[in-house]
């Protein structure tokens, strides 16, 4: 959901606040996002993926089967952490709404949808119009 003109004004003039009264913690803010998030846990995942391949060699060497497997696991859910991590990071223009890990994606598709609706109404509009006019 939207903020209205009101609130967003509001939300502007309490950032302009912030940055004038604390700039030094204002700016801290602006970084501990969602994109700061995925992003550390994309290279988590990245360092734990190594690790993986470290274990699954290990393993080939020692001759313990179990620890390439073992290895072979961790790579793989590395990478699907990676590759899910790095699929929810918003764009650098997007702002992520509050507390909610997969607004973007629900955002998208409620303007996915608007739009549908208003190209329908649109639609409808312009065929009342047409047989009005006849």
């Amino acid at each position: 959901m939207p903020l209205s003109e009101h609130e967003q004004r509001m939300l502007e003039q309490m950032e302009r606040a912030l940055y004038a009264e604390d700039p030094k913690f204002a700016t801290a803010l602006e970084g501990s996002g969602l994109r700061t998030y995925t992003r550390r846990r994309v290279y988590q995942a990245v360092a734990g993926f190594l690790v993986g391949i470290a274990l699954l060699m290990a393993g080939m060497v020692a001759q313990q089967i179990w620890v390439s497997v073992v290895g072979f696991l961790v790579m793989l859910g590395c990478a699907v952490l990676a590759v899910t991590g790095w699929r929810k990071a918003p764009k650098p223009g997007e702002q992520p709404a509050a507390g909610a890990p997969g607004a973007p994606q629900a955002r998208r598709q409620g303007r996915q949808r608007r739009s549908m609706m208003d190209r329908i109404e649109q639609r409808w509009q312009r065929r009342r119009d047409e047989q009005g006019g006849q």
